[in-house]
């Protein structure tokens, strides 16, 4: 039994172990990796996140301009020159089409949206959909949000009354909650005054991992196949049920009573009027496809905006003349504009564009690739890092990268500084 199990630990080992020559036999440097974990084993052990393990071997491969590394025994490659990060997301966009494939679409409507498709068919959604986001779509939207700032402007004068300490992170969360309720779904969620109302805690369900998640997303690490054999939705079914049926109530009730409202599922609305995007993708499914575009409309919109406006606070809370350089320009726009808050106005606000500014895009190969200028190949079904993070902290484009500093967005210094270095919402077709 002892040797029986022995041969079993050995023939683990070596089988776990074995790719870690890939990168060696085709000559481009790397990261030596840890015995079955590859370079991720601090993340896989949640000792830091994706991006400070990207941050570690972005450094470690300095003065390169790419390096391999491995997520438990699976080959990676990582970029660090942005013009190779062009040719890639852009020029030669086609031989990297897709994201890493996550989610099972069967057994998960929701991740029929434009983010988790892949091929052909996020193609033909991309088409159909990019019309929606044209400026004077987003502009006849403003309002609605307005609407939604004028409730946190109230709530934090309340609660400045009332002399409480107030935690922003989760004022932050709930604004962004009302605006994507009503601009994504059409209701008025009010998180301010109810923020326990069952769109909030399903919302924000969505970004609590359990522990079947957590020790999914690790093995998956490990070993890739893993996520291929265990079918996982991209949202547990209660999240799923709600969302669905949110956006199925809304439009029928809008469809039956001729409700118009400048919205998001508005344009969703329209677009289902106009016909399908592809008989295999839309027959019979088509109030679940929309509900899926709307449910990653909340994804993009939800986690992401709320940090970047905490921290933004924070910064112009430890930084009092950035902040009081802000608030001039604010004052001097709003003067400007006759006291109103237009999509003019904000054009007008370029500190402020700046200020946001200061806040890890993946590819995955779907052809054989050549790296331009080189004898490397990257093969298909690999994924290629943009560590965006590293990019974005790495001294050579924005000194003390540490310092809280809007200048690096001046129009002088975007001037200078190398493109693609700044990669806030990534770049190409599938940029966010």
């Amino acid at each position: 039994i002892i040797l029986s199990a022995t041969a079993v630990v050995v023939f683990l080992y070596w089988y776990l172990t074995s790719p870690y020559s890939y990168w060696e036999k085709r000559g481009i440097p790397f990261v030596n990796p840890f015995p079955i974990f590859g370079n991720v084993i601090d993340y896989i052990f949640l000792r830091n996140t994706s991006t400070e393990s990207y941050m570690k071997i972005y450094k470690t491969l300095e003065g390169h301009q790419f390096g391999g590394f491995y997520s438990g025994s699976t080959p990676n490659l990582i970029l660090r020159d942005p013009v190779i990060i062009k040719q890639i997301v852009v020029k030669d966009f086609n031989h990297f089409l897709d994201r890493n494939p996550s989610f099972v679409e069967k057994i998960t409507p929701l991740a029929r949206n434009l983010a988790s498709l892949t091929g052909s068919r996020w193609r033909k959604l991309r088409v159909k959909l990019t019309p929606s986001f044209t400026s004077g779509k987003m502009r006849m939207m403003l309002p609605t949000i307005i609407g939604c700032s004028q409730e946190l402007v109230s709530f934090l004068g309340e609660s400045a009354d009332d002399s409480n300490n107030i935690e922003i992170r989760n004022v932050a969360s709930n604004f962004t909650t009302d605006v994507i309720g009503s601009c994504g779904f059409g209701l008025e969620i009010n998180s301010m005054k109810s923020p326990d109302s069952e769109f909030c805690r399903m919302g924000n369900k969505v970004f609590q991992p359990t522990f079947l998640t957590g020790a999914l997303r690790s093995l998956g690490l490990i070993y890739r196949p893993i996520l291929k054999l265990v079918r996982h939705p991209i949202a547990s079914k209660d999240v799923n049920d709600l969302f669905l049926g949110i956006v199925k109530e809304t439009m029928s009730y809008r469809q039956k009573n001729k409700v118009v409202r400048n919205d998001f599922l508005k344009l969703l609305i329209q677009l289902k009027n106009k016909g399908k995007v592809d008989e295999d993708l839309m027959s019979n499914m088509t109030d679940t496809l929309l509900a899926a575009q709307c449910f990653v409309f909340f994804l993009a919109g939800f986690e992401t905006s709320s940090t970047t406006i905490s921290c933004c606070l924070h910064e112009l809370a430890v930084n009092p003349d950035i902040q009081e350089r802000l608030r001039k320009e604010v004052d001097n726009v709003l003067i400007k504009h006759g006291g109103q808050i237009t999509y003019e106005a904000l054009q007008d606000l370029k500190y402020m564009d700046a200020v946001v500014d200061v806040g890890s895009l993946a590819r995955f190969c779907t052809k054989d690739y050549k790296i331009p200028g080189t004898n490397i190949n990257i093969d298909k079904e690999t994924s290629v890092i943009i560590p965006v993070y590293a990019i974005h902290h790495d001294p050579r484009y924005y000194p003390e990268p540490e310092k809280f500093d809007p200048e690096w967005f001046s129009d002088e210094n975007i001037k200078i500084r190398p493109m693609f270095t700044y990669l806030p919402f990534g770049e190409g077709p599938r940029i966010c």
